[in-house]
């Protein structure tokens, strides 16, 4: 499955997943790497390609990220993209300068050069997304331009006998209209890839790899009932039936019934041969979380009480031999395991073990898929499809989706108008379209009138963002009308409230959950 194999190195650039998604949709196997990675380790890995991300550093200057020169002398295809592209013609002997101007944002790209592999089915007037304070004004020799914009005479180019290519833009974005198909070029046409990496595959031979490492094993799972640890579960379960037992650790932070629909799935009366224990802690959790408004300290409390109450749970069954995480191929990118950017969090799947529970080995089968992927493994799986496209859900729950104090009450009203919110979004065919939606209780009261009576009551905040990584996002446009009708429904439904906003906050500045 992993024969041909792709790396992506990392040079700090934003859309370094992106590049590795895009790779992977071309069914070709990617891994994101430190521009810091050893040149033998690379040679190790025998890669069909190697591509360079961008990066928000000048190649020229002083302490910039690089690489040695014995990169581009492998003998293997090299892309160059932005920074990458920058990089490969300043190593080798080209010149790169700061522009007059910046080139940012959606760009017509003129390709000169046709017959260009990576330029292959692509048009000659192409829209793509520049983001660059240098430019490349000389090209190392050996090198050809192939296309130009008005602002920017070298927007790509490449030396075709050393299998060398540099693109000044970003093909891997949305906003390149056929940079998919670029790519494409690059891995299947230029690297030779036969493009053997499918959902498919990587199910039945993680099934069989899973049956060869546990053996008689038994194995301990914590069931959230998200889209990782479902898909994960029900992998474990395909491998090994009831050697596994899975424990679901109901915190009455859920959304509106979910403890009952996910014991719906992995219960006794499930489709799924393994172990399941529910544990209903919720007033254990509302007396932990009483009077504690500070966000931090709730995350804290919650995390600190799931693996309380898992540890709990694990000493009942007893010694196991393996530990499940669903660990995504992102977790590991953002924990700082996997790339050059800066740490974005650190992750509760790699890294924050129960400290008590006695296990030989960890097993992560989900640790190569970003969440697409983890998807369409969901899918194969024959998972019902409302669970694999559940909304991602945050592991401290509804507990970051009120503000202030947590109560069993306030829980109550937002679960309710985000069922609403949830059903009349799905109602309006924008379910699957829009990146994240919820509803969240912020901690302002304001005066109302409902019927003859005044009312002070709560307002209810409506979130929806499209984003391509989750780093950054834009509030969708939601049409008015389906606005206006969960407005409406949820004052008239929801007892507590009286007002509905919402919330057009980009992040950054904001995130796209509430705490």
């Amino acid at each position: 499955m992993k024969k041909e194999l792709v790396i992506v190195l990392d040079f700090g650039g934003q859309y370094n997943q992106l590049v590795a998604r895009r790779v992977r949709e071309c069914n070709v196997y990617c891994e994101i790497y430190s521009y810091k990675t050893d040149l033998e380790k690379i040679k190790a890995m025998n890669p069909k390609g190697i591509i360079l991300t961008g990066g928000p550093n000048s190649c020229y200057e002083e302490g910039a990220p690089t690489y040695s020169k014995e990169l581009f002398e492998l003998g293997i295809p090299v892309l160059g993209l932005c920074y990458g592209a920058q990089l490969m013609m300043h190593v080798l002997g080209g010149k790169v300068e700061k522009a007059d101007a910046r080139e940012y944002g959606k760009t017509e790209v003129i390709v000169d050069k046709k017959e260009s592999k990576i330029f292959e089915g692509v048009s000659e007037k192409t829209i793509c997304w520049m983001s660059h304070f240098d430019y490349i004004s000389k090209v190392a020799p050996g090198f050809e331009i192939t296309s130009h914009t008005d602002n920017c005479p070298c927007a790509s180019c490449e030396n075709t006998e050393a299998g060398l290519y540099a693109i000044q833009f970003h093909p891997e974005v949305l906003h390149t209209q056929e940079g998919t198909k670029m790519l494409y070029n690059f891995v299947r046409g230029v690297c030779g890839c036969s493009g053997d990496w499918r959902m498919d595959s990587f199910v039945d031979e993680q099934i069989k790899a899973i049956r060869e490492k546990v053996g008689d094993g038994k194995v301990l799972c914590a069931l959230s009932g998200g889209v990782d640890s479902s898909v994960a579960a029900v992998l474990l379960s395909k491998a090994i039936g009831n050697q596994l037992t899975c424990v679901f650790v109901d915190h009455g932070l859920l959304r509106k019934n979910e403890g009952d629909e996910v014991e719906a799935v992995f219960g006794p009366e499930g489709p799924y041969e393994l172990n399941f224990i529910r544990v209903n802690a919720q007033e254990r959790y509302y007396n932990k979380l009483a009077g504690v408004v500070e966000p931090e300290a709730k995350r804290k409390i919650i995390g600190e009480e799931f693996i309380r109450v898992f540890e709990e749970e694990a000493k009942k069954i007893g010694a196991v031999d393996f530990l499940v995480q669903g660990t995504i191929y992102p977790d590991v990118v953002e924990s700082g395991l996997g790339g050059e950017s800066a740490v974005i969090k650190s992750h509760h799947n790699v890294g924050g073990l129960p400290d008590h529970v006695d296990f030989k080995e960890i097993i992560e089968p989900l640790r190569d898929l970003f969440k697409d992927e983890v998807r369409k493994a969901g899918l194969e799986l024959g998972i019902p499809e409302n669970l694999v496209f559940r909304q991602p859900f945050p592991g401290p729950g509804l507990g970051i989706r009120i503000i202030g104090e947590v109560t069993a009450d306030k829980v109550r009203i937002v679960q309710d108008a985000d069922a609403i919110y949830r059903e009349e979004v799905a109602k309006a065919g924008l379910d699957r379209s829009i990146g994240q939606y919820f509803a969240a209780l912020t901690n302002m009261r304001s005066v109302g009138v409902m019927g003859d009576e005044r009312t002070y009551d709560y307002a209810i905040a409506l979130r929806a963002v499209n984003t391509i990584d989750f780093m950054t996002a834009e509030a969708a446009e939601i049409p008015y009308e389906v606005l206006n009708k969960t407005m409406s429904r949820i004052i008239n439904e929801v007892r507590g409230v009286n007002r509905v906003m919402y919330d057009l906050t980009s992040k950054p500045p904001g995130t796209i959950e509430f705490e």
